[in-house]
């Protein structure tokens, strides 16, 4: 077995699973704004709850094909790890606090019964969708492009060089992509009036993103990808004109189908572009490739035994998760609030400090 690309593959397959999964996690934390409005009641936060309660019980498993798709880069490509993570050091620092800030925004925004409290909160979760939403597009693109490495292999374009025209397209496209992903997800898994505003959003949204996606698909097929990758260009414009058609018929389930299709297709025209690259290079000759990045066949042989035993029971698991929440989930499944108030947090933060000084 050619070891090293065996796990070039199944590293992409890592991020398709991370992309098509936590795509619409980003999707619907960018459109909390934008579909959680004031309802008839004058209740806004009612709305907001049951968009964060779509996404409650998976993101967090979501998150777990990152981590995966990152420990899988260290151990199969060191050289490729240390090139990427140096070089693109700004850009994924930034995606790092984004996931934190909606992390801890996702956690504890019901923890305390604030409207201040809840709109800070409401804040991070759009900040840490929209920075990872566009930044993962803008980093996947310059590797489909190259970037600029010496001959040791280091990465020495600094990071303006990274936000060229191709790469902030690319951009545009994953927050196209994903903001369209979460608003058929939403329309997926609620029911009543958010079903429909989002369903209705979604069919705008997929003729915009079509057009973009494709221009980008065809951009990067003819200056920077080989013949084969024209059929994986096909499959996505096809499946993005069903996107199209699903989206205004308000077939949520084939929409969102056909919506992580084109998700999976951009993932393979990225690795199939760069391939048997990991970290392409503006001078070919300085390229880290899947050979001189690689660990050796004893460290691939131990990581794929590994992988056979523990990915089918990690698939099972996160299946079964997704098979619970299947239900669609509307405002009348939302209680009230029964969070602590500001008054009774910063009361019990009182007793703690004086506790404390009195016990020091």
């Amino acid at each position: 077995m050619d070891l090293p690309v065996i796990w070039f593959v199944l590293i992409a397959v890592l991020w398709i699973g991370y992309l098509v999964l936590e795509g619409f996690d980003f999707g619907v934390g960018m459109l909390l704004p934008i579909l959680g409005r004031k309802r008839a009641d004058g209740d806004a936060d009612k709305d907001r709850r049951v968009i964060i309660n779509t996404i409650g019980p998976v993101w967090d498993g979501n998150e777990v094909w990152l981590i995966t798709a990152g420990a899988a880069i260290f151990a199969a490509f060191p050289e490729w790890y240390a090139t990427l993570f140096s070089g693109f050091y700004l850009p994924l620092l930034l995606i790092l606090v984004g996931l934190i800030f909606r992390v801890v925004s996702l956690e504890w925004r019901g923890k305390i019964n604030s409207d201040r409290w809840r709109r800070w909160a409401d804040r991070g979760v759009m900040a840490g969708s929209y920075l990872p939403a566009i930044l993962w597009g803008v980093a996947f693109a310059n590797l489909v492009r190259g970037v600029e490495l010496d001959a040791d292999h280091q990465y020495v374009g600094g990071f303006f060089a990274l936000l060229n025209p191709f790469a902030l397209l690319g951009g545009v496209v994953t927050f196209l992509l994903f903001l369209t992903h979460g608003a058929i997800f939403l329309s997926l898994k609620t029911g009543g009036e958010m079903r429909e505003r989002s369903g209705a959003l979604a069919a705008r949204l997929a003729p915009v993103t079509l057009v973009v996606t494709a221009a980008w698909a065809i951009w990067a097929q003819v200056a920077y990808s080989v013949a084969w990758t024209w059929a994986v260009v096909a499959v996505a414009a096809v499946a993005l004109v069903l996107v199209v058609l699903t989206t205004r018929a308000r077939r949520e389930g084939w929409a969102f189908v056909w919506s992580a299709v084109v998700i999976v297709a951009a993932v393979v025209l990225i690795f199939g572009s760069m391939f048997p690259d990991v970290m392409p290079a503006i001078d070919p000759a300085n390229s880290l490739d899947i050979r001189n990045a690689s660990s050796t066949d004893y460290t691939l042989t131990i990581m794929t035994w590994v992988a056979v035993i523990l990915v089918p029971v990690v698939l099972l698991y996160q299946g079964w998760t997704y098979w619970v929440f299947r239900k669609r989930i509307s405002a009348e499944h939302i209680p009230e609030h029964t969070g602590l108030t500001f008054t009774s947090v910063i009361t019990r933060g009182d007793k703690a400090s004086s506790g404390a000084g009195t016990s020091a």
